[in-house]
């Protein structure tokens, strides 16, 4: 019998590319600074701080008391849900999706991001996905055995990426590009033409475009995020993840779903049906009523408009406060660069987001978290209500006093 070489038992290195140790970095640093005394402002997870409205608990409320609401759902989804997410695709973007084959419902979005390069990718295939981005794009490529190629978003170029940029070689060996607009942890938007430009760029290339559109109810001074399958042929190559989670503040209850191309949407729900059995039936009902009501009469103002008076609250506070902060188009996130006299005082994001939280209470995430374009800037996630938000510029204003990084 011979010896096993020395190794981290059972625990396999491909967890070590997940990217979430960041995320563990910072709740410890939470748990230190609320053993210091300090109240914590958390702005660093992106979770609603509201919940959905009356009438979609209301139904699964309603849906939960029902004994015959405790089989096992199908995996794929319930045909009710789905066809009210095609109904609502075409509602909202004048998008036809067949709810059969081309939709899929899922335990939120970011289940089908962690999951699609299982399905749609062979181990050694290359993805391009964005840098700065979600965290779970990179991790799922290192699940599944594919290798990353990261985009760069940068701000000379308006945080959209230049395709021209991206290597023959590797373009020649990727499966998938992954975007993300308006996006996370960058909130830009991109408008129809570029879209236009992708899909054709991904026909010459035979890629797959795989859009993650979680924040598609959150634009701000009357922009409206558009959906990537308005674009005509589309369908041919391209996919797009919807989430519930910021769009109706459902995230607890784990819905999203994925549209478009019917050989990719079939991959991962092959792979899906081998793997759970999909989402508890009274969530997808809550869903549909979520899906109902946007599209009602009583729909309301709907989340956009209230994260626009909190990002213009807050950046307001902190311009106040010395740190000119641009404005994000949409999304919950400020992508706030480092005061210029940042590196001088030899504060990186980690170091900064550090001794702010722990002196401060106020929470935010290294911008490297998001991959080596973050570096240089933190997110701030608006999901406190105006009068803390305003509480934690103040905060930010006296530390940023304290360290010299004001004019």
């Amino acid at each position: 019998m011979t010896l096993k070489a020395s190794r981290n038992k059972w625990r396999a290195d491909k967890l070590s590319s997940l990217g979430s140790s960041i995320f563990q970095e910072v709740a410890g640093w939470k748990a230190e600074a609320a053993a210091g005394g300090h109240d914590l402002i958390d702005l660093g997870i992106g979770s609603p701080d509201r919940g959905p409205s009356p009438e979609i608990r209301r139904v699964l409320s309603e849906s939960v008391l029902r004994e015959d609401s405790y089989s096992y759902p199908s995996s794929e989804g319930g045909m009710a849900f789905r066809s009210k997410a095609s109904e609502w695709m075409n509602y909202r973007f004048g998008v036809t999706v067949d709810p059969e084959k081309e939709l899929l419902t899922l335990m939120g979005s970011q289940d089908g991001l962690a999951h699609l390069a299982l399905a749609v990718c062979n181990p050694g295939d290359v993805a391009i996905v964005p840098d700065p981005g979600y965290p779970i794009y990179s991790g799922a490529l290192a699940i599944a055995g594919v290798t990353p190629w990261p985009l760069p978003l940068r701000s000379g170029n308006g945080f959209l990426p230049d395709l021209d940029s991206i290597p023959e070689e590797v373009l020649e060996r990727a499966a998938f590009i992954l975007l993300n607009f308006p996006g996370n942890p960058v909130s830009v938007r991109a408008d129809y033409a570029f879209f236009e430009r992708l899909i054709g760029f991904a026909r010459r290339w035979n890629l797959l475009v795989v859009h993650d559109l979680a924040y598609s109810e959150m634009g701000f001074d009357g922009y409206r995020p558009i959906s990537i399958l308005e674009v005509p042929g589309a369908l041919e190559t391209a996919v797009e993840f919807h989430s519930f989670s910021k769009s109706f503040n459902m995230a607890g209850c784990r819905i999203g779903f994925l549209a478009g191309n019917e050989g990719a949407v079939g991959a991962l729900r092959s792979l899906k049906g081998n793997i759970d059995y999909g989402v508890f039936e009274p969530v997808q009902e809550a869903a549909v009523a979520a899906l109902e009501q946007a599209m009602g009469a009583d729909a309301g103002e709907g989340v956009g408009p209230l994260y626009e008076r909190r990002r213009d609250a807050f950046i307001g506070a902190l311009r106040a406060e010395g740190w000119d902060v641009p404005k994000p188009a949409a999304t919950m996130f400020v992508w706030a660069p480092l005061p210029g006299a940042a590196a001088a005082a030899g504060l990186d994001s980690r170091r900064f987001a550090r001794e702010l939280l722990l002196e401060t209470g106020v929470a935010v995430i290294p911008g490297d978290a998001f991959g080596a374009e973050g570096r240089g800037f933190v997110r701030i996630a608006l999901v406190e209500e105006a009068d803390r938000l305003a509480e934690a510029a103040r905060r930010i204003g006296r530390f940023l006093r304290a360290k010299g990084l004001t004019e």
